[in-house]
């Protein structure tokens, strides 16, 4: 079968890789720490930001952005980098990543959240712990303990909300069936992309969906109707002079509705 083509354009990319037959990669804190310590180190020579992770025993996830077309460079540095460490500490040899790793494009900055989302819940779905927040080796983790890394300071979660509560207050629901079915949705997607793929230009501005007098409802049809336009919840929040999880309930109230009517 052939492989589904890497995009290497500028912008958010989901990265994931596992274990050979899906062994540990992560023994100890100190691996996983070191890992981190690498991702950082190669994402500051290549331009990456690092939006969200989560490291599990035996794969990992990352939500980076990059700036140029470098994503398979510096993927295969932190890869190989790491894979030298893990066999010189632990004297092993041969093969140590199950393949290359898997990527996917993200052209909707919607979904952003949902995969930040995702993500941080990856522990709880392994039972490894009950609360978003409480394991050690995710961004939400870090952001509780006032312990981001560097190459995670401008990730668009830090920049989305105003305070620590509002975030967790915002993640805290559980994953919903429709939020699972965009997820596996989005990996199974095979489509053949053209090259220097494009985010949905904004042609409008704030200004054109929000007026003074509007009622409540009107305003929060018109958050719902940009935010579908492509504007961040960040942008919105900051325009209406909104928190980030007031703008969150929002969406997330009017989305419900439409996708179960009455």
């Amino acid at each position: 079968m052939a492989r589904r083509m890497r995009i290497e354009d500028a912008g958010f990319h989901h990265i994931i890789n596992r274990g050979v037959n899906r062994g540990v990669i992560f023994n100890t804190p100190a691996d996983k720490d070191k890992f981190l310590e690498i991702v950082c180190e190669v994402s500051a020579h290549y331009d990456f930001t690092i939006h969200s992770y989560v490291l599990m025993s035996n794969h990992y996830h990352l939500l980076l952005e990059n700036t140029r077309e470098n994503l398979s460079h510096g993927m295969r540095q932190i890869n190989s980098t790491y894979a030298k460490y893990y066999n010189k500490k632990y004297k092993r040899s041969g093969h140590f990543w199950q393949g290359r790793f898997k990527s996917w494009y993200i052209f909707d900055e919607n979904y952003l959240f949902v995969l930040f989302k995702y993500l941080e819940f990856n522990p709880i779905d392994a039972k490894i712990t009950k609360k978003v927040g409480e394991y050690n080796y995710t961004l939400l983790h870090d952001i509780v303990k006032n312990s981001v890394r560097p190459c995670m300071k401008d990730s668009f979660v830090l920049q989305w909300y105003d305070s620590t509560a509002e975030l967790l207050e915002a993640i805290g629901i559980k994953m919903s069936p429709t939020e699972f079915e965009k997820i596996e949705q989005f990996q199974k997607d095979t489509i053949t992309y053209k090259s220097n793929p494009k985010r949905v230009d904004k042609k409008l501005e704030l200004t054109d969906y929000f007026h003074d007098d509007m009622l409540k409802i009107e305003r929060n049809e018109a958050i719902l109707k940009a935010y579908h336009d492509g504007f961040m919840q960040s942008e919105i929040a900051k325009f209406l002079d909104l928190t980030g999880a007031g703008v969150s309930k929002i969406l997330k109230k009017l989305i419900v509705a439409l996708s179960y009517p009455c």
